[in-house]
């Protein structure tokens, strides 16, 4: 039986670049490009009132911006994906995203097919950061010391997603990989790039050590 397809709401203002984006995003099998926006109120508006799996929302839009329709379509559907799509990734930029509850972000010009990973990756509730943002991420939720900050850190700059924190939890049981996806009806796969995801943003080499760490830092419920 064929997977349904990832619904994905498009909003960018540079006409050309809309039109590139949406005819390479729909060759690829398992994508589609339900609808268009140019502005972030209209975005907004059709989240509100549409099924969506993510929303690829570029940051420089007219009107209330990029992140200002980031903060308001999160708040509104909280476990609703959003990628943004941005030109630089400078670390104030990275802080007003992460505040906003972005996913993770895709320069501008990046390959397709890693814009394609990205937003598999987010629909299936993992986050998509470099390098850059991921210090940065690191920085927003750590203190001097390097110490993680748990007195500072607001639910919205927690480094983990919901969906990371509940492998985290599962890691922190014992289960396998296997058993994970079948807990959470998702791939092995799936399970493996968000584990990947788990230890990069939380600086360890291995599951273990994100499991200690995670129940120091009160990321998770030990």
């Amino acid at each position: 039986m064929p997977s349904t397809p990832i619904k994905i709401l498009l909003v960018e203002d540079d006409e050309l670049f809309r039109l590139g984006l949406r005819v390479r995003l729909q060759q690829e099998v398992g994508l589609e490009i339900v609808a268009e926006a140019e502005d972030g109120e209209t975005a907004i508006e059709f989240v509100n009132q549409n099924p969506l799996d993510v929303v690829l929302l570029d940051v420089g839009l007219p009107g209330i911006g990029g992140i200002e329709a980031c903060k308001q379509i999160k708040q509104q559907n909280p476990q609703l994906p959003v990628l943004v799509l941005t030109s630089h990734s400078q670390k104030p930029l990275i802080a007003r995203l992460i505040e906003a509850g972005a996913q993770g972000y895709c320069l501008k010009g990046v390959a397709a097919e890693k814009l394609v990973l990205a937003l598999r990756s987010v629909a299936a509730g993992a986050s998509w950061w470099d390098e850059t943002a991921t210090q940065e991420i690191r920085s927003t939720f750590t203190s001097d010391s390097g110490e993680i900050d748990t007195e500072n850190l607001s639910p919205s700059l927690n480094p983990l997603t919901q969906r990371e924190q509940e492998i985290l939890a599962l890691l922190a049981a014992g289960k396998t990989n296997q058993e994970i996806a079948l807990a959470l009806y998702i791939t092995p796969g799936t399970v493996r790039v968000h584990v990947h995801a788990i230890l990069h943003k939380l600086g360890v080499g291995d599951r273990h050590s994100a499991v200690v760490v995670a129940v120091q830092k009160h990321l998770i419920k030990g």
